[in-house]
């Protein structure tokens, strides 16, 4: 990962006027990032895990230092700085080798329920394909609940060639990348 990510930064407006900041994940995040997963409903742990859980597992935090944008990607929003940054959605990619060498990730998102609405798991994609991209990755894809509609929406307006397939109340969605080929 270059110095550039590693520092990667964007400066963002909330729907409501408020700032917020996209912003790599990093090792110091820990105590905001398990904050703000005890703030989050069942229910959205429930969207986002497909399971109940009560915290996040130790083997999350050891992960951000893996952070290299090809292998794994990690992104937070956080509103207020200092002391007063408070965590309130992030974003993940695990990346993997198709068979054919094609470079392909696995994406995840969290938003708290007190921001839903922001626009922020739509800015969180446009920064993970963007950041995918520059790391040659071709596919990004997602596992979302089949009742999970705005997420759906998300992926649906990102403008990207999407594809989709339901089994047992689960959408597999694939975004293509790369240019199709002529």
């Amino acid at each position: 990962m270059s110095d550039d990510d590693l520092a990667f930064s964007q400066p963002i407006t909330l729907r409501d006027g408020r700032p917020a900041l996209i912003r790599v994940m990093r090792p110091d995040d820990k105590e905001r990032l398990q904050i703000a997963f005890a703030k989050l409903d069942p229910q959205s742990v429930y969207t986002r895990f497909f399971s109940v859980r009560k915290e996040l597992p130790e083997r999350a935090f050891e992960r951000i230092a893996e952070i290299d944008f090809i292998h794994l990607a990690g992104l937070v929003v956080t509103v207020g700085v200092g002391a007063d940054e408070t965590v309130i959605g992030s974003a993940s990619y695990v990346g993997h080798a198709e068979d054919d060498g094609a470079k392909v990730a696995e994406m995840a998102f969290t938003v708290e329920e007190d921001f839903q609405g922001q626009g922020l798991a739509s800015r969180l994609l446009e920064t993970l394909i963007t950041l995918a991209r520059r790391h040659g990755l071709v596919r990004l894809e997602a596992e979302v609940l089949a009742g999970n509609a705005p997420m759906l929406a998300v992926f649906q307006r990102s403008g990207l060639p999407l594809s989709r397939r339901r089994e047992s109340g689960v959408i597999h969605l694939c975004l293509e990348l790369a240019a199709p080929r002529a």
